[in-house]
């Protein structure tokens, strides 16, 4: 990779969920902990801010967010300021932002945050913002919004290759096991027993409540910088080693297969060999899990296993500490929630605390070194994808 090495040198979350909190407030609330969380960190220091927000103009009716993040997290950003949008991978892209601002020389020190407010008094109004992330004048009045799109995923990868139910559970019983040891997660004091998730009302069949990730609020920042300060901050940067992005379509019409995401096998393998490394180096890995089929398709075409066999995949515990990897060690999007813009920021946020051992035994990952990042946008249409390395020396 060209330009100057970057890394992640520190960050703090929100607490995730249904939040009285407006997103002004959900904004200074993620800035005060970034400050406490970063105790070397001056506002003065922050030369940029990359602010991710899928919806605000709809959920909050507010836009220009990035000028009002930035005063409500007490910074005056004296060289790049903006926001990113990319639905649900708008706050992964407010890293790659950053990064690639640093990398080039046009910032030294940026802080990438992510908020979004989700829960609105009318349910309907909420659930029409979201049906905006899809192509609105054509698949939106058939019905194409999230659920339903992911339940036709679900049912033809269940026809091609056998998928059951109980392996989607095994996917939300692990993500959800995770969160429990999570304070900031969604679900964090709620457990969720594979009999349990398999008796929950369906939403798309056959997607069941426990396979949907939630309409969350909540905000997640994180500080980056260039090789010549990260060790002002932490002996234990995540350095960024690999990036890659593809998208293909946007029109379900143009979709082609519903269960081979080629979209994410260019970017896994682009941001893969960047790194010089293949999948199988991996100690850990944050996937995209806005519904339980997503993580089984994602092994699938990062190559964790063959197509087909993401099911067993999970079933087997192969992603669970102990196995070939750990995916989703925060709770995911499952156990987590799913707040658009924030969520990208908490997965890196949890690499860069695993990489610094700063996470409970139960979902710590053994010695880790690398880790992978992944983001999909829209009807799994773009897909944004992140290796990191433990360091160490740039």
């Amino acid at each position: 990779m060209s330009g100057r090495s970057v890394a992640i040198v520190g960050g703090a979350s929100t607490k995730f969920g249904v939040r009285p909190s407006t997103w002004s407030e959900l904004a200074q609330e993620a800035g005060a902990a970034l400050f406490r969380a970063v105790p070397e960190l001056r506002a003065e220091d922050v030369d940029s801010l990359f602010v991710g927000a899928a919806e605000p103009e709809r959920f909050a009716f507010q836009s220009h967010v990035a000028p009002l993040a930035a005063e409500q997290m007490g910074l005056r950003p004296t060289r790049i300021l903006q926001r990113t949008e990319l639905a649900c991978a708008s706050g992964q892209s407010a890293i790659r932002s950053a990064y690639a601002a640093i990398a080039a020389g046009l910032s030294d020190l940026a802080v990438a945050v992510g908020v979004e407010k989700m829960n609105l008094p009318s349910v309907a109004e909420a659930n029409s913002a979201m049906g905006c992330v899809m192509d609105r004048p054509w698949d939106g009045p058939h019905g194409a919004t999230a659920p339903p799109f992911f339940a036709m995923v679900a049912q033809r990868h269940m026809l091609e290759y056998g998928t059951t139910e109980e392996q989607l559970a095994a996917v939300s019983e692990k993500n959800h096991r995770f969160a429990n040891s999570n304070p900031n997660a969604q679900f964090f004091d709620k457990t969720f027993p594979r009999d349990k998730l398999l008796r929950l009302p369906m939403v798309a069949p056959p997607l069941r409540l426990g396979d949907c990730s939630s309409m969350t609020d909540g905000a997640a920042a994180v500080v980056l910088t260039s090789e010549e300060y990260a060790h002002r901050y932490t002996d234990r940067p995540a350095w960024v080693r690999g990036t890659g992005q593809y998208s293909d379509f946007h029109n379900l019409a143009n979709a082609g297969s519903l269960t081979d995401w080629v979209g994410l096998r260019h970017a896994g393998r682009r941001a893969l060999d960047q790194a010089g490394i293949s999948v199988r180096d991996l100690d850990l890995a944050e996937l995209h899990d806005c519904f339980t089929i997503s993580e089984i398709i994602e092994y699938e075409a990062l190559g964790l296993c063959a197509p087909g066999e993401g099911g067993a995949f999970a079933a087997d515990g192969r992603g669970a500490v102990g196995g070939d990897l750990v995916v989703n060690p925060r709770g995911g999007l499952l156990g987590c929630g799913h707040p658009l813009g924030a969520t990208g920021i908490s997965q890196a946020l949890e690499v860069f605390q695993q990489f610094s051992n700063a996470v409970p035994a139960a979902r710590q990952a053994p010695d880790p070194e690398w880790a992978l990042v992944h983001n999909l946008s829209g009807s799994a249409n773009v897909h944004s994808v992140m290796v990191y390395q433990r360091g160490g020396a740039a």
